[in-house]
């Protein structure tokens, strides 16, 4: 936790859903989210390569670590776009990317961080939003490892990409669309 100039403190949340590229595109351009840090969680090897995680060996989840503000944006909220951009259905598998690193996960910092994903996961499997029931796992946060650089900010940096292009411009688009209300204003950096 940091303290901020306006004597907020900030919290800390982890969590995967499906390839990390994605929900970073997504998170960083929230109002109240003041860092997102892609990389490697939940397994056994330490400070695990790309080439190892791909491999599905290591038993790492790609995720994102999300530094933000409570009194901005709510744990809960944030939730609330992470699940609306992947599907928390389908277990290890995000439309392409298959295997368990690609798993839907929320590592929580704490008990109430705990207690506020599987509430909002009740809530959601109770309404039926997706049809199927949600397998998003919601465990302790474990260690994270930075993914190396070259991934950071990469849909930022890589926007005409044909990945970029096929899979993450169509979140960004609909994060806009769903969620235009929690965006960060224009030219604000995240």
């Amino acid at each position: 936790m940091t303290e901020l100039a306006n004597g907020h403190r900030t919290e800390t949340a982890m969590m995967g859903g499906g390839c990390f590229w994605c929900i970073e595109a997504v998170l960083e351009r929230l109002e109240g989210v003041l860092k997102v840090v892609s990389g490697y969680a939940g397994g056994e090897v330490p400070n695990p390569s790309y080439e190892q995680v791909c491999s599905g060996t290591t038993g790492h989840a790609e995720v994102v670590q999300v530094e933000f503000d409570p009194a901005v944006i709510s744990f809960r909220d944030l939730l609330v776009v992470f699940f609306a951009m992947h599907d928390p259905t389908t277990v290890n598998r995000q439309g392409a990317d298959i295997g368990t690193q690609y798993r839907s996960v929320i590592y929580y910092d704490g008990d109430a961080q705990r207690a506020t994903a599987e509430a909002l996961i009740r809530e959601f499997d109770g309404e039926g939003i997706w049809g199927a029931p949600i397998v998003t796992r919601v465990q302790p946060a474990p260690r994270f490892y930075p993914a190396e650089l070259y991934h950071q900010q990469y849909y930022r940096r890589n926007p005409n990409a044909g990945y970029c292009q096929a899979v993450i411009a169509p979140k960004v688009a609909k994060l806009r669309q769903k969620f235009a209300h929690r965006l960060r204003p224009a030219g604000a950096g995240a």
